[in-house]
């Protein structure tokens, strides 16, 4: 049995979810997101919760239910209380500027890169290397993070680049310090 998949998902008082043929849309203060449903897997909506059941108990179709009650669930969260990653810029000269709806960096190429945001993602930036990047979408909001670090990630030698905030880098030692 999907243990993720059997838990219910509780709805706060000011989302508003409806759902036909196979298409769940949830509303809430921050914005709404609409998603489509497996049709191996079937929501009963109560004014409290949200149940997620499988049309049968085949290994597939149990981890469609667990699949699909993380997604609503992320939905649920995003646009109630929404997302939010921080990305960390390291090296000498490396920056981040506000640019409209892009984001200006400077990684030590030979030229800065404009990186546009996508929709429904907001970036903000308090200081030159830190970068908080947020929205009501997990997923966006975590591929919108891996691409940004994907132009320079973290090198293991003394660290420079963009990294995730709470993320260890294992540092090497260089050519002198292996004695």
């Amino acid at each position: 049995m999907s243990r993720v998949g059997k838990k219910p998902i509780e709805i706060p008082k000011d989302i508003t979810i409806t759902y036909t043929d196979k298409k769940i849309t949830v509303k809430g203060t921050k914005g709404s997101i609409e998603h489509s449903v497996h049709e191996s897997v079937d929501l009963e909506i109560n004014d409290t919760r949200i149940n997620v059941l499988s049309k049968d108990q085949s290994r597939v179709n149990r981890a469609f239910q667990g699949l699909t009650r993380s997604l609503v669930s992320n939905m649920v969260t995003g646009v109630s209380k929404g997302f939010e990653r921080t990305l960390e810029i390291n090296g000498i000269g490396y920056r981040a500027e506000i640019n409209g709806n892009s984001l200006k960096l400077t990684l030590g190429y030979s030229h800065p890169i404009d990186f546009p945001l996508p929709d429904g993602i907001t970036a903000v930036v308090p200081k030159q290397n830190v970068i908080k990047i947020s929205g009501i979408n997990k997923e966006v909001v975590g591929q919108t993070c891996a691409d940004i670090r994907a132009l320079r990630p973290p090198e293991p030698y003394k660290g420079k680049g963009v990294k995730y905030a709470e993320e260890q880098i294992q540092r090497k030692a260089g050519k002198t310090g292996t004695k």
